[in-house]
């Protein structure tokens, strides 16, 4: 128990190197930490008879908390904690008022366990653009009542100094259903003490009153017009993890300098204020308000505006699979379909209630394809159903598989799907705006590791297609942009399973694009065409556009630095290559230095962070790759794509030709031996 297993201290070593925490960091980086100067704290072992000794913590104000153990272990522990170490788990000590990581921590320190409470107090976790995802746990560096409440004190300071009208205003507040009993940590739980300390400072919360979807929470800020929302989800991430994602009062992801400006407020106001703990008093309080059941309805009387066959919907034949895998989608999917008329899809029975345990699946992701999906596809067998329907825990995120002529399941890559829901949208939206001039204001987005492929379509059609860096919190932010500067944005999607097939959610939204997947896969059943084949027809008629993605894991982050300095420098100092192997380079976009040499000043368009790695080359074959480093994985992801003429539909030869280039680019690029990197592993 409080145990952290060697995997997870080699990434907590990894994130410290990353943020360049050390034990001899300034008193800066030790408050960071959450520690106080050295005058406010001492360490003593004193003996407690034969055999036992106790390890005692000061802390300020002079109080001390006892750790029981053996004299051996107590001194081992006296001995080897440095200063800093003991400051942070004293300081931790004295303002955790959740009996199970408390004890979880003294534990830790009776047992002597150096390595682990390292692992809990080195670093504390990153406030970023995608707010905090850690695993539940004690200490700083994971998630758990302590740590929510210092980041929500941190963001409710923010706020106020942003935001004139907060106090009549306010905030919206969702999650999902994990739950960590061994650290009492959950959703419900980490949304409560949020709320709790927004309500002690006057401010209104929207607090649901039950397990929602993702998507619900930025709906709810613009349909509310609130200040913000926080939602508290890990997504797909592993059972143990949780998050916190915040939205800022346009409805989208913050973007920066939100982030930096929230990190900061988090570091002023480590302290819990006095009602921080006693989420009691948020019950029966007239600030507290519960926007379930009027969200609910609205939301589903909204995305009938995207329901343009109703007709057939309601006589299709097609059979529905829905699988939330453990999440909270099941009941909004259910209420989405009947929204568009349709019968409510077959769930997977073992998959459809919400389960913290995620017991039927190693990792609950559909993005992981057939190894998530293998419960689906022995109902959806049984049933005689066509098309499954997968949704991510959080709901946010969609997969899609259908049955083959085969036998065997096709399950749609992220980038296929984008391309057939954008097709789809975009015939939709052209029915209902003839006009030629129409096309002229309308506009579909996409992150640039994403396909090209709405940008052919946009060639070909006449709309606006544009690129932005790699989230929706980009898309999101630069929808609302468009909006509001009277622009129509039908669509913008992720390769990572993520679309926005309805603009008045500025988010990705696994409900709405669950249902609009199946009104299309319903239509093109009336005209004798499967998904599968509508997919091939758009290649025709757009190009082909095939794409294969990967990363390699490398824990050591002066590689991860030489290895892109040496791109850089491929050819000469300052020179990118201007070959990978037989493959011509013909265009170089460097995000982390600014250099777009496909630009008239070589300056990129797109915003650049020197915090993170990012090139994209393009070849003369049509090909683009895109190389990045992960922000919270210490992962190299590589993006690959052909981008084929329309009227090449050759597939063998250009899949071979995509496998040639990824070859050729982990040859000479990536350098796996050289460079000592772990290739992905099925």
């Amino acid at each position: 128990m409080g145990s952290v297993n060697k995997s997870s201290q080699k990434y907590l070593y990894w994130r410290k190197k990353v943020f360049n925490f050390s034990s001899t960091s300034s008193k800066s980086k030790s408050i960071r930490a959450g520690c106080m100067p050295s005058r406010w704290s001492r360490a003593a072992v004193t003996s407690r008879g034969p055999g036992s000794s106790r390890l005692e913590l000061a802390v300020r104000g002079g109080s001390t908390i006892s750790v029981r153990g053996d004299s051996k272990m107590a001194a081992q522990a006296h001995t080897s904690l440095d200063a800093k170490l003991e400051l942070a788990v004293s300081e931790w000590l004295k303002w955790d008022k959740n009996p199970k990581t408390s004890n979880l921590v003294k534990q830790l320190v009776a047992d002597g366990k150096i390595e682990e409470l390292q692992s809990c107090f080195s670093s504390r976790m990153e406030f970023g653009t995608a707010g905090l995802r850690a695993a539940m746990g004690p200490g700083v560096s994971q998630m758990n009542d302590l740590t929510i409440i210092q980041t929500t004190q941190g963001f409710c300071r923010y706020l106020e100094k942003n935001i004139a009208d907060l106090k009549e205003r306010g905030v919206v507040i969702g999650y999902d259903a994990r739950a960590h009993p061994s650290s009492g940590g959950s959703s419900k739980r980490f949304a409560r003490l949020a709320a709790t300390t927004f309500i002690s400072q006057g401010i209104p919360v929207y607090l649901f009153s039950s397990i929602t979807p993702t998507p619900f929470v930025p709906y709810t800020v613009s349909h509310l017009k609130l200040c913000a929302g926080i939602m508290v989800t890990a997504s797909h991430n592993p059972k143990q993890d949780n998050g916190y994602k915040v939205y800022w009062e346009n409805g989208a992801q913050i973007i920066p300098p939100h982030d930096k400006g929230i990190a900061e407020s988090i570091e002023e106001n480590l302290a819990p204020w006095p009602k921080a703990w006693d989420d009691n008093v948020i019950d029966g309080n007239s600030l507290l308000h519960d926007p379930f059941e009027s969200i609910n309805k609205d939301y589903f009387e909204e995305i009938q505006k995207y329901c343009f066959h109703r007709s057939i919907n309601k006589d299709s034949k097609l059979k529905f699979v829905h699988t939330s895998v453990h999440g909270v989608g099941h009941e909004f999917v259910q209420s989405a379909f009947k929204a568009f008329s349709f019968s409510t899809p077959l769930a997977v029975p073992e998959q459809k209630d919400p389960d913290p345990e995620f017991p039927t699946v190693k990792y609950p992701n559909p993005e992981e394809g057939k190894g998530v999906l293998k419960l689906s596809f022995s109902l959806a067998d049984k049933e005689g159903s066509n098309v499954i329907l997968a949704n991510d825990p959080d709901a946010d995120r969609l997969a899609v598989a259908e049955k083959q002529e085969s036998g065997e399941w096709k399950v749609f890559s992220g980038n296929e799907l984008g391309a057939l829901l954008g097709w789809w949208l975009f015939t939709c939206w052209k029915e209902t705006n003839p006009e030629p001039e129409a096309v002229k204001s309308m506009y579909m987005l996409a992150s640039t590791v994403s396909s090209k492929i709405l940008r052919a379509i946009a060639v070909k059609e006449g709309f606006h297609f544009e690129e932005t860096l790699t989230g929706f919190k980009w898309m999101g932010n630069r929808a609302y942009q468009l909006i509001e500067q009277g622009k129509s944005v039908q669509f913008a999607f992720e390769e990572a399973i993520g679309y926005m097939c309805c603009p008045f959610v500025l988010d990705k939204d696994g409900v709405s694009a669950a249902v609009i997947a199946a009104e299309m896969a319903s239509y093109l059943a009336t005209k004798n065409v499967t998904l599968s084949q509508q997919l091939t027809a758009i290649f025709n008629k757009y190009g082909y556009h095939i794409s294969k993605n990967s990363y390699f894991i490398c824990y050591d982050q002066e590689t991860i630095r030489n290895l892109f300095e040496n791109l850089r420098n491929y050819d000469g100092y300052n020179s990118y290559p201007k070959k990978c192997g037989t493959f011509e380079v013909t265009g170089v976009r460097d995000l982390t230095t600014g250099y777009d040499d496909n630009q008239p000043d070589n300056t990129a368009i797109l915003p650049t962070s020197k915090s993170s790695q990012m090139i994209t080359f393009t070849f003369a074959n049509g090909g683009v790759a895109t190389m990045r480093t992960s922000g919270t994985e210490p992962k190299i992801k590589y993006y690959t794509e052909l981008c084929a003429a329309p009227g090449n539909s050759d597939l063998d030869q250009l899949k071979k030709e995509l496998d040639d280039l990824v070859a050729a680019i982990e040859e000479y690029f990536f350098q796996p031996e050289k460079n000592k990197l772990q290739r992905k592993t099925e």
